[in-house]
């Protein structure tokens, strides 16, 4: 059976409302060393997170985008038990634009398999981070990105890390929920938050308007 058949299997098999999260996640060569250690120790803790809950678990679908060198799927959205991340390495530019089209071509495809099976759906999280600025071209996709958060059909979390990221263009991509800059390497705390929020969603209604909690211990703000 091919994977597409699986995913589609899956929400007939599972009519659950879903919560899909897309990781975009910067692997240039400046991530090397400590922060993509601390990004894979962080992606391993929030996976472990989601499956502890018993909602989430069968609501939340991740999937991950990364931009070293080139754009690459890492993994598509499917159940979580299927998925193993292994460690993410770091190398090359940072092609952000690319990666952010990947991204959103993922969320269309998966919206329109919830859609022809008849599964609920919230809104879709785009979580963008990165420590440095793009090296290619951006602006149309963070142009598209923005219309989509403005009309209320996607959420974006921008994280910058270090102070080599810059906000200002992680701005474009995020109207909506200006960016954050990451507190040093605390990328465990930042997914530890976003574990919790995705399960917050997970355990409400599709529509529902739910509080996150409060993005403290990992921000610089």
């Amino acid at each position: 059976m091919n994977e597409l058949v699986l995913r589609r299997q899956e929400l007939v098999e599972n009519p659950t409302a879903r919560v899909p999260v897309c990781l975009c996640l910067d692997t240039s060569g400046s991530m090397a060393g400590p922060p993509i250690e601390q990004l894979n120790r962080g992606l391993q803790e929030f996976y472990a997170a989601i499956k502890a809950d018993d909602i989430a678990r069968y609501s939340a679908e991740i999937a991950i985008v990364t931009f070293g060198g080139t754009a690459s799927q890492v993994t598509d959205f499917c159940s979580i038990d299927r998925q193993a991340v292994h460690g993410l390495a770091a190398d090359g530019g940072t092609p952000m634009g690319e990666a952010v089209d990947i991204a959103l071509q993922l969320l269309e495809q998966r919206k329109k398999e919830y859609k022809d099976a008849g599964v609920d759906y919230f809104q879709p999280w785009l979580i963008l981070m990165t420590d440095g600025q793009p090296t290619s071209p951006w602006e149309p996709v963070a142009d598209r990105t923005a219309k989509l958060a403005d009309a209320k059909k996607l959420s974006v979390f921008a994280i910058g890390v270090g102070d080599g990221a810059d906000l200002t263009v992680l701005a474009k991509f995020s109207p909506r929920r200006s960016p954050v800059r990451l507190d040093g390497l605390k990328f465990g705390a930042f997914f530890e938050w976003l574990s919790r929020s995705v399960t917050a969603v997970s355990n409400s209604t599709p529509g529902q308007e739910v509080p996150l909690p409060p993005p403290t211990g990992w921000t610089t703000v």
